[in-house]
């Protein structure tokens, strides 16, 4: 049967019902198109705006001379559906209405609140640049965001961002960075009836498991922010069979690092951590620095009235870091409700989240 054609986005509607119209639109990694296709054209219309289509990437922004720019970005894919769509709403023991289904976190409320505001705000206090993007859920190498400051570099130029990512409605700074390594041992292989024989690969890990087991890792603070790091096994390897003593063994271990330290520092840490080992660094990528010292990030803070918190996972606010521009991340639902089946955002975050971007962006604040 075929799929009915999504009705054209309604930007004159409120938030809420913005994120419920956008979530409908299915929007999987690679699966894109369609939502891409219905935001360009839902923008059309903004004669403030230039827009800006690369693949199933928009980017819409301002030249209206201002003497600052922001650079606001949200990704409009999201992991695979499980019978998590079409939205609904839902009521908490507490009372809280919800939106339930997939993309109501992560992050379709934070991208339908960055659509309303960019065909509303015509006149605002600083330039804008918004940015949607595809492919966030997959391989780096597919981000649609990394593929813009590959090729259009410029189109990043800003002095400010926020990255709407789930926050809970608070402003989160910077990232931490993450680094996946793997710790390699060899032996000898033998019958198992005759172990003595042979020289046991999985047995020479025990040291270093028994090294992560014990360690306590670091809380650093970054420009105000306290930074928890993690050094963790989350991948154990080897064996042959049943009856082999097994020659090889791989724990891969993932090190969580706080932003003040850089990609080849924590590789540098980890080596010197298992230094009687074979290791190797099989991915990594710098965190991101709060940077909640420009004047912009303080007003932002003030807007929305709450203590800055760090964020302890990667996100794509350290793209925006490499090129030099600081950035936050910002947006409505509880990250612990990200790639859930019962994904569901608190409507009052939607709302909240767009009154104090507006204020912001309008001065009102």
């Amino acid at each position: 049967m075929p799929t009915a054609t999504p009705a054209p986005l309604d930007l004159t509607a409120d938030s809420v019902s913005i994120t419920r119209a956008i979530c409908d639109v299915e929007s999987e990694s690679g699966d894109e198109r369609v939502l891409a296709d219905l935001i360009e054209q839902a923008l059309a219309g903004a004669t403030h705006l230039e827009v800006i289509r690369d693949g199933d990437a928009i980017v819409a922004r301002t030249n209206l001379g201002r003497a600052r720019r922001v650079v606001i970005a949200g990704h409009i894919d999201t992991v695979p559906i499980n019978g998590n769509v079409p939205t609904r709403f839902e009521t908490g023991p507490d009372g809280t209405e919800y939106l339930w289904g997939r993309g109501t976190v992560d992050m379709k409320a934070g991208v339908a609140v960055q659509l309303k505001l960019a065909v509303e705000l015509t006149e605002p206090v600083v330039d804008l640049t918004w940015m949607w993007y595809d492919h966030e859920e997959v391989s780096a190498a597919l981000n649609g965001l990394g593929r813009i400051a590959r090729t259009r570099p410029e189109l990043f130029e800003g002095d400010f961002a926020i990255l709407g990512e789930p926050s809970n409605g608070q402003v989160e700074g910077g990232c931490n960075g993450t680094l996946r390594a793997e710790v390699r041992t060899s032996g000898l292989r033998a019958h198992s009836a005759r172990a003595w024989i042979g020289d046991n690969a999985i047995h020479k890990l025990a040291p270093a498991l028994a090294k992560l087991a014990a360690y306590e890792t670091e809380t650093v603070e970054v420009d105000g922010l306290a930074y928890r790091e993690s050094l963790n096994a989350v991948i154990v390897r080897g064996g042959i069979a049943g009856n082999v003593i097994p020659d090889e063994a791989v724990l891969e271990v993932n090190y969580r690092f706080a932003p003040s330290k850089s990609a080849a520092e924590a590789s540098e840490f980890v080596a010197a951590f298992f230094e009687r080992y074979e290791v190797t660094v099989v991915d990594s990528a710098d965190g991101a620095r709060p940077g909640l010292d420009d004047p912009l990030a303080q007003e932002f803070v003030r807007a929305v009235g709450a203590e800055p918190r760090p964020k302890y996972g990667w996100t794509d606010v350290a793209r925006f870091s490499a090129l030099g521009v600081p950035a936050v991340n910002f947006g409505p639902g509880d990250p612990l409700k990200a790639h859930a089946d019962d994904e569901r955002v608190a409507v009052h975050q939607i709302t909240d989240g767009e009154r104090a971007l507006r204020a912001w962006l309008t001065g009102a604040a």
